[in-house]
């Protein structure tokens, strides 16, 4: 049986499919667009049930791409996501403009299940519904209360759920839907609904006498204010990346040792050969490079979650709209550009809620500018190399504050990337923005961690498996190169082994040097040298720029593969302790605080990601605006890191 959810933007929608669902729940993609959807799987009696949670709507008629998939499900009932029952949740605080929707779906002929929720909320403010009279104006739609935060009503929901629902017959049907380009039908057929809607809310809804104020106004005076707001909201901020950088050293370290520690057990253990030069030279240290960001990742994810639990994200859009309107955004790319905080991926899906086009685009193109999840292993590696764990005032963690700065100079140069494109891009359209400020809840914890286990999920598989690939690659070719030439190269090594007397360890590290810089991945590192060394890199950094295009993240992977097929004399030090000591030809050291800020610099800017980019050309319809961004991106972060490496050099 396949069973839709729907619902209004911040009903309790989402909590209601991990009540019924669990862990038990994937993304995909609806057929034939790029829409997410989210569906699980869920046991009635012994049956199981598919779960889908389409996009919040406030009508079947669409105002975004987003709502478009909704009217293409329902208005086609060939299609392969067509459900077989709907369950409509509504927030019972707002019963008039929630009635809406239901009444459409109502008017569909699909059995229907009505989900009253937040019911604690409406008796706070005052309000009672009678839910008999309700059920009296929709015969044969089931009703059910529930307050799916806490957990209250998924039994009685269970139960609608498996009663035999009869097709509705009702008064409220018309003749049909309007087709989606026929406003004028539309707005016709809106009024006439919400003239019946008011008159049945006025039958089944009573109300209190006195209505008290609500906490929510009493915050939002402080958190909505034009100057404290914003102030509030950068402070949040700061105190999660030092949160961040605090509690995920010791389970990272832990982490970081293990890896190495096993991968020098495996070649030890293994048979000597390539095979076991592969497993521990390169699978495991990629792998290794992947997990052990673990921690940040998902303590980001963690307080990105409670925000959005909270109810505390919707007035992050609020507040921002009043920076974004002038720089040619709208108050709801927050939320695509808070979302590519996670994964540019998902943040430039997310614009589809933006009606105006070229607002979206504008998201769409800055999105990516904004610090990922996948930028976290650079960033903590290179923070961790290059500055100094110390106290600023006593209080704050330096490399927390740098972590900080990093995610702020994305948000800076979005917002001023955004006001250039503003000037270029030419629309006739005129953007607003459209929001409910739901009311502040407690997080419902059991939401936080199932969204925090997906997120680290996906992660790690998305990119173990793009690491994989590649650590097995990059073994190959830093193991391989033209035979004569790597033969060459390693009796020229032994030969200078034997004139400094080396002992056997420093031999064998002097030999791999050697071979690896004469590897097929050696010439291509020596081939963009001399284009990367104005930014303070050498070929083996130049070789992790490369392969990190298919992923951000790839760059700690490659660099973990490089140096352990490098340094097989002491094939179980850490990866940062590898990196401090690399030399150049002359001595001094490849990673200085020039050279790793630089980096820093450059993978803010920088657009590392095929994915991100194949997803942009989807989202626009054309290679025309995935290459620019990709342009303006790969020549701002080239510019950027020059100019950083020069300041601090």
């Amino acid at each position: 049986m396949k069973i839709a959810l729907l619902g209004n933007p911040n009903t309790g929608k989402s909590s209601i499919f991990n009540v019924l669902t669990g862990l038990r729940q994937h993304v995909g993609n609806f057929p034939g667009v790029t829409v997410e959807k989210k569906f699980g799987e869920f046991t009635l009696g012994d049956e199981v049930c598919t779960l889908i949670d389409f996009p919040g709507t406030y009508s079947l008629y669409p105002r975004s791409k987003d709502e478009e998939v909704v009217y293409t499900v329902f208005s086609k009932p060939s299609h392969q996501d067509y459900p077989d029952k709907v369950v409509v949740v509504v927030d019972a605080s707002n019963l008039e403009r929630n009635l809406f929707l239901f009444t459409q779906v109502y008017d569909l002929g699909i059995p229907v299940v009505l989900v009253l929720n937040m019911n604690d909320l409406a008796q706070k403010r005052g309000k009672v519904i009678a839910v008999d009279k309700l059920r009296e104006a929709f015969p044969g739609a089931l009703i059910v209360e529930t307050n799916a935060r806490i957990g209250l009503g998924k039994d009685r929901l269970l139960k609608a759920l498996q009663e035999k629902v009869d097709e509705p017959i009702t008064p409220w049907s018309i003749e049909g839907m309007c087709a989606v380009e026929d406003v004028d039908c539309q707005a016709k057929e809106a009024e006439w609904r919400y003239e019946r809607i008011a008159n049945l809310v006025d039958r089944v809804e009573e109300k209190s006498a006195e209505l008290k104020e609500t906490k929510s106004n009493h915050f939002d005076r402080l958190v909505v204010h034009p100057v404290w707001g914003y102030v509030i909201f950068a402070s949040i901020l700061l105190v999660i990346f030092q949160f961040i950088y605090a509690f995920a050293a010791i389970p990272m370290d832990f982490i970081d040792a293990s890896f190495a520690d096993f991968s020098s057990w495996l070649g030890n253990m293994l048979p000597k050969g390539l095979f076991s030069d592969l497993i521990s030279q390169g699978i495991v240290p990629g792998i290794g490079g992947v997990v052990v960001f673990v921690p940040q990742i998902a303590l980001l994810f963690f307080f990105i979650s409670i925000l959005e639990e909270s109810g505390y994200l919707a007035r992050v859009v609020f507040i921002m709209d009043r920076i974004m309107r002038p720089l040619g955004l709208n108050g709801k790319s927050v939320v695509p550009l808070m979302s590519s905080v996670a994964c540019a991926i998902p943040g430039v899906m997310a614009a589809r809620t933006i009606s105006d086009w070229k607002e979206r685009l504008i998201t769409i193109l800055v999105a990516p500018l904004m610090s990922c999840s996948a930028r976290i292993p650079v960033y903590t590696l290179l923070i961790a190399l290059v500055i100094p764990e110390e106290r600023v005032a006593g209080v704050f963690n330096l490399q927390g504050l740098v972590l900080f700065a990093l995610y702020g100079l994305g948000v800076v140069a979005a917002l001023l990337v955004a006001a250039v494109l503003k000037l270029l891009i030419n629309s006739k359209e005129k953007g607003f923005l459209l929001l409910e400020l739901p009311s502040y809840k407690p997080p419902r914890w059991k939401n936080v961690g199932i969204t925090v286990w997906e997120k680290v999920t996906v992660f790690l598989w998305d990119a173990g498996k793009v690491i994989l690939a590649i650590s097995v690659i990059l073994w190959a070719l830093a193991t391989f190169g033209p035979a004569e030439e790597m033969y060459r190269a390693g009796e020229m090594a032994q030969e200078q082994a034997k004139i400094n007397k080396l002992d056997e360890a420093s031999t064998d590290q002097l030999v791999a040097s050697a071979k690896l810089e004469h590897s097929y991945i050696g010439h291509m590192g020596k081939f963009i040298e001399p284009l990367i060394q104005p930014l303070g890199y050498d070929w083996k950094i130049g070789i992790s720029l490369i392969t990190s295009f298919a992923a951000r993240e790839v760059f700690v992977g490659s660099l973990a593969t490089i140096y352990a097929v490098h340094d097989d004399g002491d094939s179980n030090r850490r990866l940062i302790d590898r990196l401090r000591a690399e030399k150049r030809k002359d001595g001094t050291p490849v990673y200085t605080l020039a050279s790793g800020v630089s980096l820093m610099v450059f993978y803010v800017f920088a657009m590392q990601c095929m994915a991100t980019l194949a997803v942009v050309r989807k989202e626009t319809y054309s290679w025309k605006w995935p290459l620019i961004q990709l342009t303006f991106m790969g020549v701002l972060a080239y510019l950027s890191a020059m100019l950083t490496y020069n300041l601090f050099g």
